[in-house]
C-alpha cells in the first residue's frame, strides 16, 4: 500500500501555488519587477474588505473581553508571529493601554523576533505550554495568525486556549487552514498565490497586518481611546509625542497653543483629561471623575456634564 507524502497538503494551499502574473519575474528589469509586486499588493485590501463582517464580529468579542478585564493575545510563527508582537507592542504608546492588555506570542520566543527560528513552529506542546504560562482563560481572546494555517505551535496554543475557555479566532490566508478546525471564529483572507511562490511575508503578511490593525484600532475606538478621529489616550514618552499631545488638545478643542500647553501641564500630561478640562472649563479632578463615570469617553463625559448643568439650571 502506498503511503501519502506528508507534504502533499502543500499542493492544496493557495499560498503555495504559482502566481501566473509573476512568471518570468527574474528576467524583468527593476521597474517591471516593482510594478508586478505593486499590482499584486493592490489586491490585498480588496480581499480584506470581503471579510469585514467577520472582522467586525471579532472586534465586538475583543471589546466585550476588555470590558470584563480580559486580554487579547496574538499567537503566530515566523512573519505572522512578528506581526502579532508588533501590533501588541504598539498599543501602549498609541492608546495608553497597560502592556498586558494586548500581548503577542511568537514560536521561538524573543530570539525569533530578530532571526529565523523556523523549527520552533513544529512544537505543538510548546504552544500549549505558553498558553498556560500566560494564564489564558475564560475572559481572554486568542487570535491564531498563520498564512498557510498549518503551524503546530499555533494549533497547540489554540487548542489549549479553547480548552481553558478563551474565545479563539483563526486568521489565515488558506481556505483549508487547519487552524480553522480549532477556532470559534474564522477570518479567511483570500490573497491568492504569492508573487514569489510560498513567500508568505508578502501578500499574506500585508493582509495580516491590515487585519490586526483593524482589530486593535476599532476596539480602542469603541473603548473611548479616540475622540472624533484624534488619538487622545497616547502616552507622551518622548518629545515628538509631547508635541503631538499638545496639538491634539488644540485640534480637539479649537483652543490656542498657549491654552493647550497650560491644560496639558495641569492635566499631568494626559491629553484626554486636558481636552475635557478645556471643553468644559473645569479642573483636573472634575475632568478625571467625569471620564471615570462615562467609560473614559470624552463625548459621553461632555454630554453628561451639559445635561447635568441644564437640569440644574432648569430647577433653579
Amino acid at each position: 500500500m502506498n503511503e501519502t507524502n506528508p507534504l502533499d497538503y502543500l499542493e492544496e494551499l493557495t499560498t503555495e501555488q504559482r502566481n501566473p502574473n509573476s512568471i518570468g519575474i527574474d528576467k524583468k528589469n527593476t521597474i517591471e519587477i516593482l510594478k508586478i509586486i505593486n499590482n499584486e499588493d493592490k489586491t490585498v485590501p480588496l480581499a480584506v474588505e470581503k471579510e469585514i463582517p467577520r472582522i467586525a464580529k471579532v472586534v465586538d468579542i475583543v471589546v466585550s473581553s476588555f470590558k470584563r478585564g480580559g486580554r487579547l493575545f496574538y499567537v503566530g510563527a515566523g512573519t505572522s508571529g512578528r506581526l502579532g508582537v508588533l501590533d501588541a507592542a504598539e498599543c501602549p504608546p498609541t492608546f495608553g493601554t497597560p502592556p498586558e492588555m494586548v500581548q503577542g506570542i511568537i514560536a521561538g520566543g524573543k530570539d525569533a523576533l530578530v532571526r529565523a527560528v523556523e523549527w520552533a513552529e513544529d512544537n505543538e506542546e510548546e504552544g500549549r505550554k505558553e498558553i498556560n504560562r500566560r494564564g489564558i482563560g475564560a475572559h481572554d481572546v486568542l487570535v491564531g495568525i498563520t498564512a498557510s494555517g498549518q503551524a503546530p505551535f499555533v494549533i497547540g496554543a489554540m487548542k489549549q486556549a479553547r480548552e481553558n475557555g478563551a474565545s479563539v479566532i483563526a486568521l489565515s490566508c488558506n481556505r483549508k487552514s487547519r487552524t480553522f478546525n480549532h477556532a470559534d471564529y474564522r477570518i479567511y483572507i483570500d490573497v491568492g498565490p504569492e508573487i514569489i511562490t510560498g513567500s508568505t511575508r508578502m501578500k499574506s503578511g500585508t493582509a495580516q497586518k491590515l487585519v490586526l490593525n483593524m482589530i486593535t484600532t476599532a476596539s480602542m475606538i469603541k473603548l473611548g481611546k479616540v475622540y472624533n478621529n484624534l488619538m487622545v489616550d497616547l502616552v507622551p514618552v518622548n518629545n515628538k509625542l509631547v508635541e503631538r499631545s499638545k496639538r491634539i488638545i488644540k485640534l480637539a478643542t479649537d483652543c490656542s497653543r498657549e491654552e493647550a500647553e497650560r491644560a496639558f501641564a495641569e492635566s499631568g500630561m494626559k491629553p484626554k483629561v486636558a481636552i475635557v478640562m478645556v471643553l468644559l472649563g473645569i479642573g483636573k479632578e472634575d475632568a478625571e471623575m467625569l471620564l471615570s463615570k462615562n467609560e473614559g469617553r470624552i463625548g459621553l463625559a461632555v454630554e453628561a456634564y451639559k445635561n447635568h448643568k441644564n437640569h440644574k439650571n432648569s430647577r433653579e
